[in-house]
């Protein structure tokens, strides 16, 4: 399927042989705009535009970047579904690209629409959906990229990240950027102009004064908020380490800022240079080039010879919990967020016993955590902006998971995709 010859901008037009005239007709009569070419209105002139073409044709079709091979993709069009009474459509305004794209942009699996940090305007929804949600059309949301049954043990106790239906570890996961474009009605990421949303999807409620690319970074950042505060239980006048900083680690920054921590301690690489001039603007005490110093030594100089109270690694570097564990005091814990590619040589239980350290994987966010994030980057407290450092085009999605996996565009942190440019 192709788009309509000279049709500018979106490429929705119809392509089927029957309405083709129409599709040019209509496009003669009401012409296509990009949203910011409103100016005020933004992406409520497109959603009107699209309602438009979609009652006239009867039919609309989706452009999304679709993977097709490792380390590629490639622009497809799809037909834009009707929606069950307790499902709905999301058109999507901007999508954060996530360091799981990276891992499934190398892989060989089936096609599938990445992207699972999304924020957009809800296009259409169910009646049962609407009520269930509290949505309605046009409402602006940030979506979770979790798909829970919401009826296990995990569910009921607000566990839903860990819910088996949603497990992006196990086969056929339910989940959005990971699902394949084979499982009806395909439009499962973000890097799509709009996206299926499914009965058991997560939203957060979005003020217009939260910008697309902050808003798509609550996703990441709610991630530090779960680690930092809620599971690590860091607060007023307790040390931490968070060993690399990528979005990650500087959503630990942030959280561990927001929490009161009193000495934040953040350790890279000689080529994390600049990273590490963010942490310390987000408001890091202090950075550690560990090519350059010796970090275990350097931590206890730090803490009067203590240890900081938690560390978090999320480098998952060759030794990096075996630093961490070194570098945390007596009673302390160490979280795990990245896993190294293989098992420390180095990495003794016994060093966990002596030192009575707690020991502890994280991975994703709760809601609260997410909700946290939004409330904490609509305050304007943090220079959130900083980490928002790339934006791409749809037809630029291979070089936007590129610069998130560092083989593209240098200095990369959070990176965002926005669909309709």
């Amino acid at each position: 399927m192709g788009g309509v010859p000279g049709c500018p901008g979106w490429g929705i037009c119809a392509t089927l042989a029957k309405g083709a005239s129409k599709a040019s007709a209509l496009r003669r009569k009401i012409g296509f705009i990009e949203p910011h070419d409103i100016p005020g209105t933004g992406l409520h002139a497109s959603t009107a535009t699209v309602r438009k073409i979609s009652s006239i044709l009867g039919y609309v079709l989706v452009r999304a970047a679709t993977t097709i091979a490792p380390l590629r993709t490639e622009i497809r069009e799809y037909a834009l579904p009707e929606i069950p009474p307790d499902a709905g459509l999301l058109q999507v305004e901007a999508a954060g690209v996530c360091g799981s794209d990276w891992r499934a942009y190398n892989s060989d699996g089936p096609p599938r629409i990445l992207g699972r940090e999304n924020v957009g305007r809800i296009f259409r929804i169910g009646p049962i959906a609407a009520e269930r949600w509290g949505l309605k059309e046009n409402d602006r949301v940030l979506l979770e990229e979790y798909l829970p049954c919401g009826r296990c043990h995990l569910c009921r106790r607000g566990e839903y990240r860990l819910c088996e239906q949603t497990e992006s570890r196990l086969p056929n996961p339910l989940r959005y950027g990971t699902t394949p474009v084979s499982e009806a009605p395909g439009l499962w990421g973000g890097y799509s102009q709009f996206q299926y949303l499914h009965p058991a999807s997560v939203f957060h409620p979005l003020p217009n004064s939260i910008s697309a690319e902050i808003a798509a970074m609550c996703i990441p950042l709610g991630n530090g908020f779960q680690w930092t505060a809620i599971e690590g239980g860091i607060g007023p006048g307790q040390s931490i380490l968070i060993q690399g900083p990528g979005q990650q680690g500087l959503a630990c920054v942030v959280a561990a800022k927001a929490a009161g921590a009193a000495s934040i301690i953040v350790s890279g690489l000689k080529n994390d240079e600049k990273r590490l001039r963010v942490a310390k603007a987000l408001g890091a005490d202090h950075t550690i080039d560990v090519e350059q110093e010796n970090l275990e030594e350097r931590v206890r100089e730090l803490t009067a010879g203590q240890g900081v109270d938690l560390s978090i690694d999320t480098a998952g570097g060759e030794n990096t919990i075996v630093q961490a564990i070194r570098a945390t005091r007596k009673g302390g814990a160490v979280l795990i967020a990245a896993a190294p590619e293989a098992n420390p040589v180095e990495f003794q239980f016994g060093d966990l016993l002596a030192r009575r350290l707690t020991l502890r994987p994280c991975r994703g966010h709760s809601f609260q955590a997410v909700e946290t994030a939004l409330q904490y980057a609509a305050s304007g407290r943090s220079p959130l902006y900083l980490m928002s450092t790339h934006k791409f085009k749809l037809a630029q999605v291979d070089q936007a998971i590129r610069a998130a996996g560092g083989r593209g565009a240098s200095g990369a942190i959070h990176v965002t995709v926005f669909p309709w440019t």
